[in-house]
This record gives structure tokens, sequence and C-alpha cells, in this order.
């Protein structure tokens, strides 16, 4: 159905990385004049943006491709599984076009094909000037680069995103600017490989190693950027941070308030063997070493980190290695998962895959592990005073988040307002903790 100003369905699976891909695509559109509807109904078209790093991810995607086929009938794909295109039209061959990961150009000249642009001026009045954002408006991720170089044999992303291609430091900024300016007050640094931003500037013929950004010189690097965006008053939260040696110099920025104090590092694993089978790096005796050198540099250290157990080859030794790493770590927050074959992925293909049955019983018991140390660390912060970002109220009190949590990822603060206090959501504010468990913090301002 065509209506006046024609209207696009919109579907945004998978990662904040991806969500930042529908984002740029969600403010081109409102940039043309298209209405954003979130539904299938009633709408000219639907645009699925997929993702495709595991089956179950995989899965997801096709099942909500089909939805809108069955729901609307004209659909667009696009995203880490639109570069499998095969893959996709072998189960929904009725689907218009298919595009791969931040193909926002393509994208939009294939909704132009289908559903013609608005005939009268663009609606640019209606983007805000920090473009469409799918988060709340007091945080937003910022991308800073595409693609990664590593080949961990557990991972199809290169293959999908490409390698590493940073955006430079002046875009960067400028966003980071404009959605300061806009009222976000958390920004969270996410790419594929955050420590290794810049590292592809330097490596091409003559590389860029100084930009102008507001009149002066500055360094085109990770660490130069992190000090800029510390520098306008909101929240830096870092994810997705390779252990290079480099990001040692990152620490000293925690310490003095620039950057929150939050490092979410994915480490995979602790055994050699296994990480060597990964292609991951890790002296895991250094790794340890490196956090204790971290924790005295900056005790408020929130430590963020992903494992797989499972992975092919995994024995028991292997697996009470990591054990032993996690009690020795203490680190504060940590995600878990069972090794997933993923077609494309050089461990899909490995032998002594891991029976489903013992992944899931390590699973357990590394979860179990994990929470006792989790629990523990929270219970160190009853009667501390910390500083809260709200992002909810309701009757019953607020919920937010301290600077050691992430949005989804991470726990949340439940807070009473005991004292009448007028908030608002985006407001940061003085909370006294009274309780906790393995996850959440509780108190009262």
């Amino acid at each position: 159905m065509q209506n006046s100003t024609p209207s696009i369905g919109f579907v945004s699976l998978g990662c904040p990385k991806n969500l930042v891909d529908s984002e740029r695509i969600l403010t081109e559109l409102r940039t043309d004049g298209y209405n954003i509807v979130p539904s299938y109904e009633n709408v000219d078209l639907v645009i699925v943006n997929t993702c495709g790093f595991i089956d179950s991810a995989v899965q997801e995607s096709l099942e909500a491709i089909g939805e809108a086929l069955e729901e609307n009938g004209r659909v667009i794909v696009t995203g880490c599984l639109g570069a499998k295109e095969d893959q996709i039209r072998e189960v929904h061959p009725k689907v218009l076009e298919v595009s791969g990961p931040h193909s926002y150009e393509t994208v939009m000249a294939q909704v132009h094909k289908y559903v013609p642009k608005p005939t009268h001026s663009p609606y640019t009045s209606l983007v805000p000037k920090q473009g469409v954002k799918l988060t709340p408006k007091h945080y937003a991720y910022l991308k800073i680069s595409e693609g990664c170089d590593h080949r961990c044999t557990f991972c199809i992303i290169p293959s999908m995103r490409g390698d590493l291609e940073s955006r430079s430091i002046t875009q960067v900024l400028d966003e980071a600017k404009r959605l300061a300016e806009a009222g976000v007050k958390e920004l969270l640094v996410v790419s594929q490989d955050t420590s290794a931003y810049s590292m592809d500037l330097k490596r091409q013929e003559g590389g860029v190693k100084t930009a102008f950004w507001n009149g002066m010189p500055i360094k085109n690097d990770l660490m130069t950027l992190c000090k800029r965006l510390g520098k306008l008053g909101i929240w830096v939260r870092l994810h997705y941070v390779y252990p290079y040696p480099h990001v040692d110099d990152l620490i000293p920025l925690m310490a003095d308030g620039t950057l929150l104090p939050y490092l979410d590092i994915p480490l995979q694993h602790a055994s050699p063997k296994i990480l060597k089978a990964m292609k991951r790096p890790g002296s895991i005796d250094r790794t340890l070493e490196r956090i204790k050198q971290w924790r005295e540099i900056c005790p408020d250290l929130t430590l963020r980190s992903t494992f797989i157990v499972g992975f092919p080859g995994e024995t028991e030794e292997d697996f009470q290695l990591l054990l032993g790493f996690l009690k020795e770590a203490q680190l504060d927050r940590v995600g878990c998962f069972k090794f997933s074959p993923v077609e494309g992925a050089p461990a899909t293909e490995m032998a002594d895959q891991v029976p489903e049955d013992v992944k899931e019983e390590r699973f357990h018991r590394f979860m179990q592990l994990q929470q006792e140390i989790s629990a523990n660390r929270l219970k160190q912060k009853i009667g501390k005073t910390l500083d809260i970002l709200v992002d909810e109220i309701d009757e019953e009190g607020i919920i937010g988040r301290s600077k050691a949590d992430a949005p989804e990822v991470d726990g949340l603060v439940y807070v009473d307002n005991l004292s009448g206090i007028n908030v608002k959501v985006g407001d940061v504010i003085k909370v006294t903790i009274t309780n906790s468990d393995e996850y959440d913090l509780w108190g009262s301002c």
C-alpha cells in the first residue's frame, strides 16, 4: 500500500555494532522523508538487519525474515547474515534484495528502487542533529571502526565485515560531540577490536598520523581519542578491548576519571593449548600480572570478560585451568558461551569436538564459580556511596547503573528514593549501597 508519505518497517537484530548500522540506515531513511514504523502492517517495505555470528543468531535472523515475509511480503535483508545471500535465498527465495553489513548506500538504493523517495523536500527537520538512535536518549553506542584483522578460529566476522577499517578521529569526535550536545550522558565505545583503532590507518602508505579537529592538530590514535572523549564531561565506557600491550596506557585515564574505570576484554580461555587452537594471544601468567598492575593503578577498576567452554579439543585439564584462572583473576563481570559450530569457521571442522552434554555441564560449573566470585565482589560495595546513572523510574523507585555496569550485559542498581529528591532519567545521583546479590545492587538516596 503506497501512502502519501511512504512507511518503512525496520527490524534490528544482533550486537551493539549492528545497532549502530541500524541507526545509520534509519537516519538516512528519515532524512529522505520516509516514516519509520516498528511493525510489518501498513508499511510499504520491511528492512531486516540481520546477525550471523553463531548458529542461534542465524536461526533468529531467518525466522525474523520469514515473519516479515509472511506479514508484509516486501522484504529487504542486510547485515552480517546478508554476506551469505545463498543461505538466505535457499530458505526465503522471495526476499527482494540482500546486502552485507554496513552497506548503507546499497540499502538506500534498494529502498529507492521499491519505494521511491517522497517528491517533496526531505524532512530534515524531523531528524535530530545526533541522528536517529535506537537506544534511550541518555546513552549511545559510538562505533569507531569496522571489521577485524584477527583470524580467531571460532569467528567469521572478518569474512562478513572485512578487515579492520577505522573511522577518522575527526568523524568519531564530531559524532561524539553531537551526541553529548543532544543530551547523551554515556558513550559506549564499540568495534570488533577497539584497541586496534587507527592501526590500519598507520599501515597505509604515508599513514595518517595527524588529523585536525576544532582547528588543532591531533594524533590519530586510541589514546588521543580517549583523552578527547573524556573532555566531553560524560561517561565514556570501552568495550571489546583486545589485550594489546598499549591497553596498559589506558588505565591511568580510568584512574583520573577521563574514562570510566571499566575494561571489557574478551579473553576467551585460559588454557595455552586452547588459546593456540583459537588463534588467540595469551600468556595467562602475564594476563594475571597485568590485571594485578591495573588494579594497583586503578583500585576501582571493573573488569568484564567473556569465555568459551567446550571448544574443540578442550579436556577436563584445560577446563580446570580456566576455573583456576577465574579464581585467581577475580573478574567482576563474566559472560560464558558454549562453543557453537558456525559455518565457515575453522573450529567447526576441527577434530575432537566436545559433546553437547559435556559443554552443558562445564558451562554450569563455570557459571556457578563465577556467580560466587561476582557475589563476593559486589558485597564489597555495601556501605559505599556510588554515582548511579538513572535508566528508569517506576512506582517502586529508581533503576540505574553504576560505573561498573554497562547496559544490557551487566547488573542494575535498584534505588529507594527515601529523601524524595526530584530525579529524571539520565540524571547521575549519589546512592548508598545497602544490599547485593550475584549481579545487582540495592541502595537508597
